[in-house]
């Protein structure tokens, strides 16, 4: 067992429950909201998460971990307020969220840079491990950063290894965004290794974005979980194939290295709320509890095998020591 911090207090590994890996609370740029949001109302918005993550709650679903980081608008106070009004556990994390650079604040400082100091993003990231995200009293619990289709560019490698050596100095688990098609999950990986990270601390993120068998056997054989973590993002990957894949590593053995999630969020202002619930209108907090479930359960997956992707496998990524 292990003491897991989150954003309403710490708790048991035990007492997970049920555990959806990857979900936001808000995607939200408080730069650009201050500035171009006028009509953002605050009180409304977290009334909405409030309800949402409730109703999560009264579908079978305990807990939520929420990878929104530096780069994605991560504000605690919000998190934590809703974490207070709900029954639901929410568990952050640290890290920084980039497909190309770093932000501008770190850009002159570092190793060998204009102001040479030891990596300021890891020292970051520890503290909010170790000591809590700024004035709020909340620890991450994990870490996350991302490797997308432009690959390993100095930015994403620097964030990485920052990442990677909080972990070690913290024994904290990461999750890594990736790009199945480009297979980033194994670059992130290999450098994980390089570091010392353990692979078997590791969530692949949106690696159930592919159908690519070969690809997903060796990511887990190297020991990470599999993020099967954007049901009803169809745009992607269809459910059939989201749901067959799932089935297909089961049947293969890896039912151990199996998580899942949706990856959606109350809010997010990547795009126009009203055209994403068009063209999307299955991601959203219920899927996997009104249609992911139901289907597997269909086509022959216990009750047993759901309970570890649920519930066995999210406490193990948090107990590996």
């Amino acid at each position: 067992m292990a003491s897991i911090p989150t954003a309403g207090g710490s708790i048991d590994s035990a007492d997970l429950g049920r555990t959806l890996v990857h979900e936001h609370v808000f995607v939200l740029g408080e730069e650009h909201r201050l500035n171009y949001h006028h009509d953002w109302r605050e009180s409304e918005m977290s009334r909405r998460a409030v309800s949402e993550l409730t109703d999560l709650k009264s579908r079978g679903i305990d807990t939520i971990l929420d990878p929104t980081v530096l780069g994605l608008g991560r504000y605690i106070p919000r998190i934590q307020d809703i974490a207070r009004r709900i029954e639901l556990n929410i568990v952050v994390a640290t890290g920084l969220y980039t497909f190309n650079d770093i932000p501008m604040q770190f850009h002159y400082r570092g190793p060998g840079l204009l102001f040479d100091e030891p990596e300021p993003l890891t020292r970051l990231f520890v503290s909010d491990l170790t000591e809590g995200i700024a004035d709020t009293g909340v620890r991450a619990a994990f870490l996350k950063c991302a490797i997308d289709e432009p690959g390993l560019t100095p930015g994403v490698e620097r964030a990485m290894r920052a990442v990677a050596r909080a972990a070690t100095e913290t024994g904290a688990p990461i999750t890594v965004h990736t790009n199945a098609a480009e297979r980033t999950g194994l670059i992130a990986q290999r450098v994980f290794r390089e570091e010392g990270v353990d692979p078997a601390k590791v969530i692949i993120g949106h690696a159930g974005d592919t159908t690519d068998l070969d690809y997903l056997t060796r990511l887990a054989d190297e020991g990470s979980f599999l993020g099967l973590d954007r049901f009803g993002l169809n745009g992607f990957l269809s459910f059939d194939d989201r749901v067959g894949t799932l089935i297909a590593l089961i049947e293969r053995g890896y039912l151990d290295h199996i998580v899942i999630s949706h990856d959606a969020s109350c809010f997010i202002d990547f795009w126009d709320p009203t055209a994403k619930d068009t063209l999307l209108p299955q991601w959203n907090y219920r899927h996997i509890s009104d249609d992911v479930i139901p289907e597997l359960r269909r086509r022959g997956v216990t009750d047993g095998q759901l309970e570890t992707i649920l519930v066995h496998n999210p406490r193990r990524y948090f107990e590996q020591s």
